[in-house]
């Protein structure tokens, strides 16, 4: 059994993830078995569904039958120079850890993608951007795409449309994988947003998007609760029923 513990300077990825604010969600070193492989003769899972997967240059680790707290956000909403330099001190954690002959497990590469999500997402909140999501026909259109389906592929259990990103807490249905939802939500949006907009071959969403899949009720909750209030923390409104383009909106006050 091991710890994940891996130097990067002077830092250990252990002290870089506790010195994150949690934004609602609570972060522990696991101890891990240290292979990590399927059991010999076990047919792979499909990496969609369960396991790690890469699409672009993030891990992406799935669980059948999970909720997942997914952010997806546009095309011009970060900085290239601040996600060069993450990506790079993600890219250097990695090659110490394959130099050291102790690769990363798959819960390992997850709390690394945590630490790299809590990253963006501050500086998501510093309103990059064109901020298309400002406009009330764009964040209608956005908000509408994603009650669409709820039921039928999907349960959206929190959402919230920000400026430039969005949030979910989902839980995709059988038959359904959060990929399949990504792809509907961000190429329906896309389309339609560029069409009110009068844009023409450009890109509106980022190609990726950041998912943590959420290990139990309790985690559940604070990030449901992390979602609602974000446009009260953002000075947007008084409180979370106030915001139109959320899951909170028209609940009645406590």
């Amino acid at each position: 059994m091991r710890a994940l513990y891996v130097r990067h300077g002077c830092l250990t990825l252990r002290r870089c993830i506790s010195r994150l604010p949690s934004h609602g969600r609570r972060f522990h070193v696991i101890r891990m078995p240290a292979a990590n492989l399927p059991p010999t003769g076990s047919t792979p899972p499909n990496p969609l569904l369960a396991g790690l997967h890469f699409r672009g240059q993030l891990p992406h680790l799935k669980k059948a039958g999970t909720v997942y707290f997914v952010t997806f956000r546009l095309a011009d909403s970060l900085p290239a120079h601040e996600i060069a330099r993450l990506k790079h001190e993600r890219k250097v954690i990695l090659e110490q850890a394959r130099a050291a002959k102790s690769p990363l497990t798959w819960h390992e590469e997850q709390q690394l993608l945590d630490w790299y999500c809590d990253k963006v997402e501050t500086l998501l909140d510093a309103g990059h951007g064109a901020c298309w999501l400002s406009k009330p026909e764009i964040a209608d259109l956005v908000a509408g795409a994603l009650r669409h389906f709820t039921g039928q592929r999907y349960e959206l259990r929190a959402w919230v449309v920000m400026p430039n990103h969005v949030h979910v807490v989902v839980w995709p249905l059988p038959g359904y994988t959060l990929s399949d939802l990504l792809h509907s939500w961000k190429s329906f949006t896309s389309n339609k947003a560029n069409q009110l907009l009068n844009r023409t071959h450009k890109q509106f969403w980022q190609t990726e998007s950041f998912d943590h899949w959420i290990r139990d009720d309790e985690e559940r909750a604070r990030l449901v609760t992390y979602v609602e209030n974000k446009p009260v923390r953002a000075r947007f409104c008084e409180r979370p029923e106030a915001w139109k383009w959320s899951s909170a909106h028209g609940r009645p006050t406590p």
